[in-house]
């Protein structure tokens, strides 16, 4: 594998590594204030990983294998809006705790 393809695979590690973390946080506040845009965040961000870093581990694998996943890389960038509605979310959630 060439460095542009591992560098790649690293982005999908990193993203859904600090992803982890969210759920765990979301799932934290959810038990404590049970608020229907905090329960939404947790799915935002289960989407954005399947999505995003799935996305980039089916472009590695295809490369690996030497093909390509062709159109289907248009998911990526929907994982990203994903973490970052999942992220609105969370802090619609927090908010409205107050």
């Amino acid at each position: 594998m060439d460095a542009t393809y591992l560098s790649i695979y690293e982005k999908g590690v990193t993203y859904q590594f600090y992803h982890s973390f969210a759920l765990i946080l979301a799932g934290i506040l959810y038990s404590a204030f049970p608020f229907k845009a905090i329960r939404l965040s947790y799915v935002f961000f289960v989407l954005g990983i399947l999505c995003f870093s799935g996305s980039l581990y089916a472009m590695v694998l295809a490369n690996i294998k030497g093909g390509s996943i062709g159109a289907a890389g248009i998911i990526t960038p929907i994982g990203g809006l994903f973490f970052i509605l999942g992220w609105l979310s969370l802090l619609a959630g927090i908010l409205k705790k107050k």
